[in-house]
């Protein structure tokens, strides 16, 4: 039995109802192999160069077989690199990158699936919209002809208080369910819950969990 298959069966998560996605940001591509050897096929990176890097040491079969999400703070500018290469993204913090996102699936006649970062926590060291105008952009952003908004991702706050962290979680499922009721619009996926917090974000109803430490270590 791999390490990584080890750790999945200590994790204990049904992967029928939840996305298990891992996070490759610290490993090289053997370990992306045994993850996927265990049978984990979504994973997601930080950084476009990085997975671009190891996606081609990857066998050919194995990358073609991975769903692949980018996780990490995006710039407009470098929204090209990442647009048609990621099956989903999940940090869209702005309206301005949310254009730049369409126009560049619009030039390579895909519709790009993403997520809305929101920042529950307001925290400095965080991005991601605040919640109070998160109704707006989503307006806004549902527009754009080349995406498909999925749901919302947002980052657990920094703290080991489970009421706090547990209210962050509930926070963004209720507007997920305000805003699918109210623009008639379906949102599938909840991206939230880590290494630390990932049992309470799937008890608050998370759809898509992001491991890396308790996966790899």
């Amino acid at each position: 039995m791999n390490n990584v298959l080890k750790n999945l069966n200590k994790i204990d998560v049904d992967t029928s109802k939840i996305r298990l996605i891992a996070v490759t940001k610290y490993v090289d591509t053997d370990k992306i192999i045994e993850a996927y050897e265990a049978g984990i096929r979504d994973f997601a990176e930080n950084r476009y160069q990085d997975a671009e890097l190891k996606r081609k040491n990857l066998p050919p079969e194995v990358d073609k077989n991975i769903i692949w999400h980018f996780i990490g703070h995006l710039q407009s500018n470098k929204a090209k690199k990442v647009t048609g290469i990621f099956d989903y993204i999940h940090s869209v913090d702005s309206i301005k990158l949310a254009k730049q996102i369409s126009e560049e699936a619009k030039i390579k006649d895909i519709i790009q699936k993403i997520l809305i970062q929101v920042n529950i926590a307001e925290e400095e060291t965080k991005f991601g919209f605040k919640l109070e105008s998160v109704r707006e952009v989503f307006k806004e952003i549902i527009k754009l002809n080349s995406l498909n908004v999925q749901g919302f991702m947002t980052i657990g706050p920094n703290t080991d208080d489970e009421k706090v962290i547990r209210k962050t979680f509930k926070e963004l499922r209720e507007l997920k369910d305000n805003l699918q009721e109210n623009f008639n619009y379906n949102l599938p996926e909840l991206s939230m819950g880590m290494s630390n917090d990932y049992k309470i974000a799937i008890e608050e109803g998370s759809t898509m969990i992001r491991l890396g430490q308790v996966l790899f270590r």
